[in-house]
């Protein structure tokens, strides 16, 4: 049997990190498996549509490398890859159902539709459609068609006994029919299918062998399954994939910012880190290995070893995970990638980029958090004078109104202001001196600075800063020590 997995999402907005996990995993089993790996846009509800959708769906598996065999814009033996392009595609096998008894037509209009609803829920009931207009006969049903009365096609679902089926996953599952079935609506009043029954049909029509969903579709898969079976057609593996959560309460959420694969990306994340760690939330490979390429997952991804508890995305694992992806990185895609994250706090300063991505790159954890590590670089931030104590470097206050206005006649004399030269200048002043080295360098890195941490020491900073600005800093410091 050649594996043919698909993702099938709807154009509603971004791609949620769940649906790319989804999409990830439907990915790997395929490749794995010497299989085809298919897209196919889920757009029957047009209400929800938002423009730009598809694309940015096309942007995002190819941003991860998740390139599909079969879509939209590929083509294949299956398509339309689109369901509102396949909108003819549907109703033969509606009406198939009515003929076999598995479905009916339905002429209940929305108000009378509430208005049971209202009458079942006032009673203390729960409303499920109640098969008003089961008991038409064919020839009423007719009468109606032909004098265009509005209608659907719903399922006749049963109301007895129960359903089971097997997932790779969870396991044996079995529900009660009449809890997890219903009327359900098939094909609507505009003629579209509703989602649920254009699932089942492109499913079979593409060949779908293994679906890997959501496992919030656990309890609904039966109806699935009636209408498969309706249909005189083989059910396929279904692969349910745990929820992806913020926490063991909590899903991730737009409102937070932590649901949608853009957001990362425009936080700064790496496609490659964000892929690799996505892997993990929920499936583990079995070993201590951490990091993988796309190709290292293809290896080792076994559908088996997915875990049924929700997977936790953990953002600081994350963080960690992309810090150790930038460190490795190669020094000009991290430069090309930095830049535009410099240029937010020094643009137009004439910064040495390179020698500042020299520095930063193994301090950089995100990029969004670039521009407040080196904003001090712009402009020199306020400080307590506190901070020029440090009992290692031996220094405090008053070392420090020593050691700077020394400092500032050396640094006025260096001719050539490189990295170089400024160390060899101030160096030669120390050994004069006699001072200790850090009892020099560090007041003179805060008074540049203005903070205890940076990418760098003085030497660094100060050819960074370029002359001018780094005298004026000095001559702040020594203002601000009186």
């Amino acid at each position: 049997m050649t594996v043919r997995t698909r993702f099938a999402p709807s154009p509603t907005g971004f791609m949620h990190l769940g649906g790319v996990r989804t999409a990830l995993y439907a990915y790997l089993f395929a490749r794995q498996h010497g299989g085809q790996f298919i897209l196919r846009i889920e757009d029957t509800d047009q209400e929800r549509f938002v423009p730009g959708a598809t694309e940015v769906i096309y942007d995002t598996l190819r941003d991860c490398g998740l390139n599909w065999d079969e879509g939209p814009d590929v083509g294949g033996p299956c398509g339309p890859y689109i369901q509102s392009e396949r909108k003819d595609t549907y109703l033969p096998y509606a009406k198939q159902l009515v003929e076999s008894g598995h479905a009916y037509y339905c002429f209940c209009t929305k108000k009378e539709i509430e208005e049971r609803r209202a009458a079942v829920e006032a009673a203390g009931g729960v409303w499920k459609y109640d098969k008003h207009c089961l008991s038409l006969s064919k020839e009423e049903v007719q009468q109606k068609l032909d004098a265009g009365i509005p209608w659907t096609i719903r399922m006749n679902a049963p109301t007895e006994g129960e359903t089971s089926y097997t997932d790779v996953v969870f396991g044996d599952m079995t529900f009660r029919n009449a809890e997890s079935m219903d009327d359900m609506v098939l094909i609507k009043q505009d003629g579209m299918p509703t989602y649920n029954f254009a699932n089942v049909i492109d499913d079979h029509l593409m060949g779908i062998t293994h679906v890997m969903r959501g496992m919030e579709y656990l309890s609904s898969t039966p109806r699935y399954n009636y209408l498969y079976t309706a249909l005189g057609w083989e059910i396929p593996t279904y692969i349910h994939l745990p929820t992806v959560m913020r926490d063991s309460t909590h899903k991730l959420s737009k409102r937070t910012g932590d649901a949608y694969y853009s957001d990362y990306i425009e936080k700064g994340f790496l496609t490659e880190a964000l892929i690799n760690y996505l892997a993990l939330v929920g499936w583990n490979p079995g070993t201590d290995q951490e990091f993988f390429t796309l190709p290292e997952l293809v290896e080792a991804f076994d559908i088996h070893r997915i875990n049924k508890s929700p997977g936790i995305f953990d953002p600081y694992k994350l963080e960690w995970m992309n810090s150790q992806y930038v460190a490795k990185m190669n020094f000009e895609k991290y430069l090309s990638l930095a830049a535009p994250w410099f240029d937010k706090v020094l643009a137009g300063r004439g910064t040495d980029y390179r020698r500042l991505a020299e520095l930063m790159q193994s301090r950089t954890d995100i990029f969004s958090r670039i521009p407040e590590k080196i904003a001090f670089l712009a402009e020199l931030p306020d400080y307590d004078t506190a901070i020029f104590f440090n009992k290692k470097q031996k220094s405090d206050e008053s070392v420090a109104r020593e050691v700077l206005p020394l400092l500032k006649p050396v640094l006025e004399s260096v001719e050539e202001w490189t990295e170089q030269k400024i160390h060899d200048a101030v160096m030669e002043k120390i050994q004069e001196w006699g001072r200790k080295t850090g009892s020099v360098l560090w007041p003179m890195r805060i008074a540049i600075s203005g903070q205890e941490s940076t990418p760098g020491g003085a030497f660094e900073i100060a050819y960074l800063l370029g002359r001018e600005e780094t005298l004026r800093r000095l001559d702040d410091g020594i203002r601000r020590l009186g």
